[in-house]
């Protein structure tokens, strides 16, 4: 049951991460590989203020700022320079790479048991109290998302997505927007890691490689499910994004539980967001 317990929890704090994919890949249309250095930067700011004492709330707060300047210089690049967004994001997680090596001052930091965000919160870090912050942080997140998307500037972030052409024509900025999109989505992603730093004790400078077909993979799945439903809500497809972070994470969980090498998670990995994402295109066939 260790298993799904972890699977459960690194769910929650992976969500994070599921709805800056979300706002990057359904809402913009835009293949942000940035995500894979943004979630490592999140978790590498946040274990070395967590290592110097820095209070754990002021960690969340400077790993999601930090993400969204990450993201900002993406959105300035493939917007500015017109450069390919999928370049655009290889050119940043590269970059990104050597900033983090460069905050972190070598490959991995171990952190105490004590010093994170849920014994900062309820003064001991035991199973329940993580799951049930993370939660509160992830239903909290997903409401004021809700909220922010429903907003006269919302629907503008959406329709720029949807509609770039329409909404240049009435006069809208669409580059500024996508940057403040690109902005959000990975200032998301690195308050992902940040709490999954602080949920496995340690931070290292490769963890965030891949992470990206993770986040793809439960927003594909949550898509897959509501799509077999039609249901089309905006607050239905960002739950979804939970819910599919849940069933991917379980999935993995299931695969260790029966004694899979964690050698090959990788690759169940790929192999479930292939099947995700092809088995549409077979079924039309």
């Amino acid at each position: 049951m260790s298993f799904y317990f972890s699977a459960l929890i690194l769910a929650f704090a992976l969500s994070f991460l599921g709805f800056g994919i979300f706002i990057s890949v359904k809402i913009f249309n835009f293949p942000d590989i940035t995500t894979d250095g943004s979630y490592t930067l999140g978790a590498a700011i946040t274990a070395v203020m967590l290592v110097n004492n820095v209070s754990p709330l002021l960690a969340i707060l400077f790993s999601f700022v930090a993400g969204s300047i990450a993201g900002s210089f993406t959105g300035l690049i493939t917007t500015k320079l017109k450069i390919e967004p999928l370049l655009s994001g290889i050119l940043m997680m590269t970059a990104l790479y050597s900033i983090n090596l460069l905050i972190m001052q070598k490959s991995n930091i171990p952190l105490s048991n004590n010093n994170n965000i849920f014994a900062f919160i309820f003064n001991e870090s035991t199973i329940a109290n993580q799951l049930l912050l993370l939660i509160v942080m992830a239903f909290s997140t997903l409401i004021l998302l809700v909220t922010l998307l429903k907003t006269d500037f919302g629907l503008v972030l959406r329709a720029s997505g949807n509609s770039k052409e329409m909404m240049e024509a009435m006069g809208v900025d669409t580059d500024k927007i996508k940057i403040i999109g690109l902005s959000l989505s990975n200032g998301l992603t690195a308050l992902s890691g940040c709490l999954v730093v602080q949920y496995q004790g340690f931070c290292d400078i490769n963890m965030g490689i891949g992470i990206v077909i993770l986040g793809l993979g439960s927003v594909m799945i949550s898509e897959s499910i509501l799509k077999f439903f039609e249901i089309n809500s905006l607050w239905w497809r960002l739950l979804g994004v939970i819910i599919g972070t849940i069933i991917f994470r379980f999935i993995l969980a299931f695969a260790l539980s029966i004694g899979l090498d964690p050698v090959y998670l990788k690759l169940i990995t790929a192999l479930m967001v292939l099947l995700v994402v092809g088995l549409p295109g077979l079924k039309k066939s």
